[in-house]
């Protein structure tokens, strides 16, 4: 009997959806471009028929992006931040202060992270060195720009 497969990979509920929701879209758009392959294939000379290539090279790029998605349905859950909204971890809001500048993030998995959208990876230099420190708390970072220094300003 096969091991099970235990999910790794953390979600928010919204990523764990949208993920889902863009396999399905593109499993109903597969069978479209499959239709325009068979009708291009149809038209003879396959060297020289660029609704062909196309559909091929579409094709090819929905099975990427198909089998990356599933590979993080398939090993993804869905994660709840903790009940302890004292401490920063997974799923929370933290208001941040290095300086004079202040940050808001909201600390997530490395594949939902997004920093044009305020979405910071738990496994980033500064999501590991806030993780589990509490308002108030000021963490140093070694970053590729040089050393930081972070104040927790508020945890949501």
């Amino acid at each position: 009997m096969p091991a099970k497969i235990i999910p790794t990979i953390p979600f928010t509920a919204q990523a764990y959806a949208d993920n889902q929701a863009e396999y399905d879209r593109l499993k109903n758009l597969r069978v479209e471009v499959m239709e325009r392959l068979k009708a291009a294939r149809e038209m003879g000379d396959l060297s020289e028929n660029g609704a062909y290539k196309y559909a091929k090279f579409e094709l090819g790029d929905i099975g990427r992006r198909m089998r990356h998605l599933k590979h993080l349905l398939i090993n993804g859950y869905v994660a709840e931040a903790s009940s302890d909204s004292s401490t920063v971890d997974f799923g929370r809001k933290v208001k941040l202060q290095s300086g004079n500048s202040e940050f808001t993030f909201f600390l997530v998995s490395e594949h939902e992270s997004d920093l044009s959208h305020n979405k910071l990876s738990i496994n980033s230099p500064i999501g590991r060195a806030i993780v589990g420190k509490k308002m108030g708390d000021t963490v140093t970072v070694e970053t590729p720009r040089g050393t930081s220094a972070y104040t927790i300003l508020e945890i949501q």
